[in-house]
């Protein structure tokens, strides 16, 4: 440090370590971003399970969630170390790929990073390490194909569906009506599905709510609800086999992009200033009439001269509609988007059969639902809910729901829960490192036994006795060579998975594996750290 005089003789401090950086190397470097995300795999470890905790969040706004699902834990935390945005990162791969499981990725990852931590005491290298873990995820994946059901269904029979999505809600607020909310999802997943290429587009399922009422009153809608009402009190309530145009020019007199200005100085020239735009309205209205609509769906507002027009000339109309809702209308209904009302003509109206506006007990609140549409079978979960906090746990349960049916679509394999299916991999991958010659045996066994962390908190979460549990659990696996014996989360009396229905997607446990095994392999193999010093 050196002090220095500029121009108008200020003086100022030179930091000769300005350009410098704080930089960790080597062994210690690894250990420290494995403190890190074993900081936020533990975080996460009490949430996991049937009986796993809710984690409260306040933001900067002061807005609370209430929740136990990772993903939205994770994301709200606001994580700033680099390795543990690294599995929030991870919690939202396995919350995009595939909707459930997020909370379990980051426990196993959390659990194979502190294995891996007693392996590099020993003196094993981290790339030995890395390549350990890989072989030990194709073992244990490969053996999940060995031991996983085909969950056969029907549109006809749907039961194994609503089981599978039982499992996955069993650990959420909807806990207690989980079978209600298990066939709403079911139900919505068949409506938009295309059984025979097995494929599912979740885009044209909308889960929307409204805070009253309570959870038993959420439905299923086999339409599209848009959270408005009539733009006039006097339009009527209901329409049946209705055509729709959708309209996203307003029903506006239009403004000069110019600076001019009009002055009116007498009554006559207000008058005729008042009927051009009248006639401008009446134009609209007609151009409308004219191409055969018997509703308008507008994703601006009107003026107040307008929607009068509109109620007696008897076209009723729904304005302030959002973007997404009009593209999701005009797929549905067959409508074309019109930008300008000189565009509108009848090939560009859409179809519905009904379409109706509804209230909510003795308030105020209307809706309006749309159904009958003829081109594609886009559905509405409608959620209620006593309060925001409420509705929007709802609504997270179940999008993870409608993954799961979506996931069993897709591939209807299907693995037992309770952590039996961990065990069972844990059981093959220590069979498979007595095979293996070298250092990578060590990474193998580590693996087997962090594969046995999820079981352990399962059982801990469950207030059960974690350790006897598992090796209880563990000893009959061998003995008896059923791998469908998990931890009794929910005091059934038995520990087989298959007799309490406690179902998880082969493909959903198979991305957990290899997405925490990839994770491990890139935070194990950065070995130098180099961050800004405190002067930058």
């Amino acid at each position: 440090m050196s002090l220095a005089f500029d121009d108008y003789g200020r003086p100022f401090i030179i930091l000769r370590e300005q350009g410098s950086k704080s930089r960790v190397r080597g062994t210690e470097a690894v250990k420290a971003n494995i403190l890190a995300a074993k900081t936020v795999a533990r975080t996460l470890r009490s949430s996991l399970g049937p009986k796993g905790m809710d984690k409260m969040l306040q933001s900067p706004d002061g807005d609370v969630t209430i929740t136990n699902d990772g993903a939205t834990i994770l994301e709200q935390m606001e994580v700033q170390h680099q390795i543990g945005k690294l599995l929030v990162e991870l919690s939202k791969s396995q919350d995009h790929e595939i909707g459930d499981g997020t909370t379990g990725v980051v426990v196993l990852a959390g659990s194979l990073l502190e294995q891996a931590e007693s392996l590099l005491d020993m003196g094993i290298h981290p790339l030995r390490i890395a390549e350990g873990y890989e072989m030990a995820c194709k073992v244990a994946t490969a053996h999940l194909d060995s031991i996983a059901t085909k969950w056969d269904f029907s549109p006809e029979e749907v039961e194994p569906l609503v089981q599978t999505c039982m499992t996955t809600l069993s650990s959420k607020v909807v806990g207690r009506l989980k079978r209600q909310m298990a066939e709403i999802c079911v139900k919505a997943v068949l409506a938009v599905a295309d059984l025979p290429r097995r494929d599912v587009n979740l885009d044209l399922i909308k889960v929307e709510g409204k805070v009253g009422g309570a959870m038993e009153d959420t439905r299923l809608v086999e339409g599209i609800v848009i959270d408005k009402d009539f733009s006039h009190p006097q339009m009527p309530k209901e329409l049946k086999d209705v055509k729709i145009a959708i309209l996203t020019c307003p029903f506006e007199a239009p403004k000069p992009k110019t600076k001019h200005k009009v002055d009116i100085d007498t009554v006559e020239k207000f008058e005729s200033l008042r009927h051009a735009e009248q006639q401008y309205f009446i134009d609209m209205v007609q151009k409308c009439k004219d191409a055969g609509a018997g509703l308008i769906i507008c994703q601006w507002g009107f003026e107040d001269e307008a929607n009068h027009l509109l109620m007696h000339h008897n076209l009723p109309a729904i304005r302030w509609v959002g973007g997404v809702e009009i593209e999701l209308l005009a797929m549905a209904t067959g409508a074309r988007i019109v930008p300008r009302f000189e565009e509108l003509s009848p090939d560009k109206l859409g179809f519905a059969k009904c379409v109706r506006e509804v209230g909510y007990g003795t308030t105020k609140e209307r809706s309006i639902i749309i159904e009958g549409c003829p081109n594609l079978s886009a559905v509405t979960i409608w959620v209620r809910g006593g309060n925001r906090m409420v509705l929007d746990e709802v609504r997270r349960s179940l999008h993870d729901a409608l993954c799961v049916a979506r996931n069993l679509v897709r591939d209807n394999s299907i693995v037992y829960g309770g952590g039996s299916a961990e065990i069972a991999c844990s059981l093959a991958v220590e069979a498979a490192a007595d095979k293996v010659v070298g250092v990578e045996q060590y990474a193998m066994r580590a693996f087997a036994d962090a594969l046995e962390a999820v079981p352990l908190a399962l059982a801990e979460n469950s207030g059960l006795p974690s350790i006897e549990s598992l090796t209880a659990v563990k000893a009959r696996q061998l003995a008896e060579s059923n791998p469908h014996l998990g931890i009794d989360c929910n005091d059934a009396g038995t520990n087989d998975m298959r007799e309490q229905n406690v179902f998880e997607t082969l493909i959903g446990k198979r991305q957990q594996m290899f997405l925490a095994t990839q994770v491990c392999k890139m935070i194990l193999k950065i070995d130098d750290i180099i961050q800004p010093s405190q002067y930058d």
